[in-house]
């Protein structure tokens, strides 16, 4: 993996920082290096803790249901698709 960002990263990344800042919010953009390996094994560990996860493709969203009871919500137009069951149609009708 690259430490240089692509610019889609790069600009995505710039849009949330910029959005974060009209609501006088800071934020922290990691992409690259030792500060983007340590981020990502904290959220392997983070994503261990789930135990439930609904999938709602027509909202774009994804909720995470930890151990603790504990929810956390993804919205994203990809993720809910990508892993809810294939429809099994009935081939007895």
């Amino acid at each position: 993996m690259s430490d240089k960002p692509s610019d889609h990263v790069q600009a995505a990344a710039d849009d949330v920082m910029a959005m974060a800042e009209e609501v006088e919010a800071s934020g922290e953009a990691t992409m690259g290096g030792e500060r983007l390996a340590r981020a990502r094994a904290i959220l392997h560990d983070w994503v261990d803790t789930v135990t439930a996860v609904v999938a709602v493709p027509a909202f774009g969203r994804v909720t995470l249901i930890h151990e603790n009871g504990q929810q956390s919500t993804i919205s994203t137009r990809e993720l809910p698709f990508t892993i809810s069951a294939p429809v099994e149609w009935n081939k007895e009708r």
